[in-house]
């Protein structure tokens, strides 16, 4: 990079792919103004007729993108053979220098793919992860969970990789000291699991540079003794749109319930306050998205229904990441615990192996 990320005095500047966003250029403007106002300069790839009114705010500035590259489009094929599209001039322009992060609410797919071909892996990570905070009412403190899709398979030095990852950025990044990290499992016994879960529960417990918390089951996902769940992608992936599903489907429900006569009514009127601030915690807006962990920069990956606040919170986060040097801080813990060679060695050595389902 031409200039340290995030150097002081310097406002952080983050490159955001506006065509992916599924409420159109609107959405797009609104957030761009709200992390404007926050003091983040942002570089705006995307059509420059539809978004010239955030062109003249401080610290904004417009980038002609009139490509968009589709979630029905195989990632790999289509960022290699168009160069245009405004997700790979975004992550070009982070990978150049001119922008320190990069956002995207578009194609999940290609943003993991523009951002891993552009900025590259940290040394010694074998696989990035998409990391997401959890929406979890009534819980103080921020819960992450990884993979959800970066990854449909694991090996254990992946999951091992993936609790180094998602800790450093918990610490760094969420704020939250010594984070615990939990392995996902269909039960608390280190024995429990698929033979690479049993393995990396092995390697993670003999790391001395995290504080493992054991296995997590899926009924206390929401409030585990932990502030890092590890899974492959396909399961976190999986985990996460249920969530995301069920919390819509009970919101719902509860509507309908408040409305279903006069004396219900009267008692929403009356519990409106509370589950506004619920509904509010179960937004995925409320986080931004998701950010992709284990490569030489920073690149969140934003759901393509945002709204305005989700669009702003996709901005603020890789700014956030960006002024916690947490790229820097986690390839210092990766190589500090030589995470994904020696730990995973030394179980197999140990005889730590095995599954039981």
């Amino acid at each position: 990079m031409s200039r340290p990320p995030g150097a002081a005095g310097e406002r952080v500047t983050v490159a955001l792919d506006a065509l992916g966003a599924e409420g159109g250029s609107e959405v797009v403007r609104a957030g761009v103004r709200a992390a404007a106002a926050d003091g983040i300069a942002v570089r705006v790839f995307g059509l420059s007729e539809e978004l010239a009114d955030i062109g003249g705010l401080d610290g904004v500035e417009l980038l002609a993108a009139d490509e968009a590259i589709g979630n029905a489009e195989e990632p790999v094929r289509a960022v290699r053979s168009r160069p245009r599209a405004s997700i790979v001039l975004a992550a070009a322009d982070v990978a150049e220098g001119r922008s320190d992060a990069l956002a995207s609410p578009g194609s999940t797919g290609a943003t993991m793919t523009a951002a891993l071909f552009a900025l590259k892996r940290i040394q010694g990570v074998q696989r990035p992860a998409l990391a997401v905070q959890l929406p979890a009412p009534g819980r103080e403190r921020p819960l992450l969970l990884l993979d959800v899709g970066a990854n449909l398979e694991a090996r254990p030095s992946h999951l091992l990789q993936f609790a180094h990852l998602g800790s450093a950025f918990t610490e760094t990044v969420l704020g939250v000291s010594e984070p615990r990290v939990a392995l996902l499992s269909v039960g608390e016994e280190e024995k429990k699991g698929t033979a690479a879960v049993v393995e990396a529960h092995a390697a993670l417990a003999a790391s001395s540079e995290l504080r493992f918390a054991g296995n997590v089951e899926g009924r206390e996902l929401l409030d585990p003794d932990a502030d890092v769940i590890v899974t492959d992608g396909f399961t976190g992936n999986v985990v996460l749109k249920t969530i995301e599903g069920t919390a819509r489907a009970v919101g719902d429900a509860v509507g309908s319930a408040a409305r279903s006569g006069p004396r219900a009514a009267a008692g929403g009127l009356l519990l409106r306050p509370a589950l506004g601030s619920l509904r509010d915690s179960l937004n995925p807006d409320g986080t931004g998205g998701a950010i992709l962990l284990g490569i030489r920069g920073v690149a969140v990956v934003g759901h393509g229904s945002s709204g305005a606040l989700g669009i702003a919170n996709q901005i603020r986060m890789a700014a956030r990441a960006v002024s916690e040097h947490a790229v820097e801080r986690t390839a210092a813990l990766l190589e500090r615990s030589g995470a994904g060679r020696g730990a995973i060695r030394g179980a197999r050595e140990s005889g730590l192996t095995g599954a039981e389902s």
